[in-house]
């Protein structure tokens, strides 16, 4: 049998390549993962900002031949088909437990602007949102198109308008979406209701359905990389996001009914029940 001796020095070489091999593929790896999530992000992105465009120069040109008492329901549907769109391109996969009402008043739990995108795509619907909403780029022009109904929590007075533009939705038929936690949050926990919106939905009578959604990442954090809460910066997040192969929407829903008792009550009831879903 041949003996085949092996210096100090060829061993320290044969360690070392033995040793960099992995680490090498590893980095390689690394490095293919990176280029491949860095051109995901841009195609959607891409994607998402031509299509938008186009959509905004469609609802422009196509709106103003609608009869006034139509409109609302055209941007609805208009804003309906773009998310339907979106939730496409960014890769989200939507589940649902009960069933979406197809008017009165829809209150839920508030996680990231994707709850928009998520909403909007199962149903045509009418968004109430925060004013700071109306200077995004990109979402405040689709929010403006779309007939978002936006609110000014700053100004005491505000409320009255935004009560009156809520009903008028309802009573034509719309389902009107509501976040009544004012901010979004990490879904850890679902924050205290504000009463003021409800209004509308009392003096109506209207059916009010509670809704509760969640999501799923395959890799990485839900609170810190797909709910927009605290003082998160909007460009930076939605780039994070673009890189995610797969979100996973889970929206639950109660059935419409009229509630009765005050806004108060009407709101706490609604907090119990979002949170009664959620465990």
């Amino acid at each position: 049998m041949k003996t085949v001796v092996t210096t100090g020095c060829e061993a320290a070489s044969l360690t070392r390549l033995a040793g960099c091999q992995p680490a090498g593929s590893a980095k390689l790896a690394d490095i293919h993962s990176r280029i491949v999530c860095y051109l995901l992000a841009v195609w959607r992105a891409f994607a998402v900002l031509t299509f938008s465009l186009c959509a905004l120069v469609q609802n422009a040109i196509s709106i103003p031949f609608v009869r006034p008492d139509q409109r609302l329901h055209a941007r609805e549907a208009w804003l309906h088909g773009w998310c339907r769109f979106a939730c496409r391109v960014l890769g989200i996969r939507i589940r649902t437990h009960g069933s979406m009402p197809s008017s009165g008043l829809l209150v839920s739990n508030h996680l990231s602007y994707l709850d928009i995108v998520v909403l909007s795509s199962i149903r045509p619907c009418v968004f109430v949102a925060k004013r700071d909403v109306a200077r995004w780029p990109l979402f405040g022009w689709l929010a403006h198109a779309a007939g978002t109904i936006f609110v000014d929590r700053e100004r005491r007075f505000s409320s009255p308008k935004v009560v009156n533009g809520i009903r008028d939705a309802i009573a034509g038929g719309s389902v009107v979406v509501l976040f009544p936690e004012g901010t979004s949050s990490d879904g850890s926990t679902v924050l205290p209701f504000k009463s003021a919106l409800l209004e509308s939905a009392v003096q109506l009578r209207s059916p009010i359905a509670a809704a509760s959604i969640d999501y799923a990442l395959d890799d990485g954090s839900v609170a810190e990389e797909v709910c927009y809460w605290r003082d998160m910066t909007l460009v930076p997040h939605l780039l994070n996001l673009l890189c995610k192969r797969e979100i996973g929407a889970n929206y639950s829903f109660s059935p419409a009914k009229v509630r009765g008792g005050n806004r108060k009550e009407i709101a706490h009831e609604l907090r119990d029940e979002i949170v009664s879903i959620r465990s």
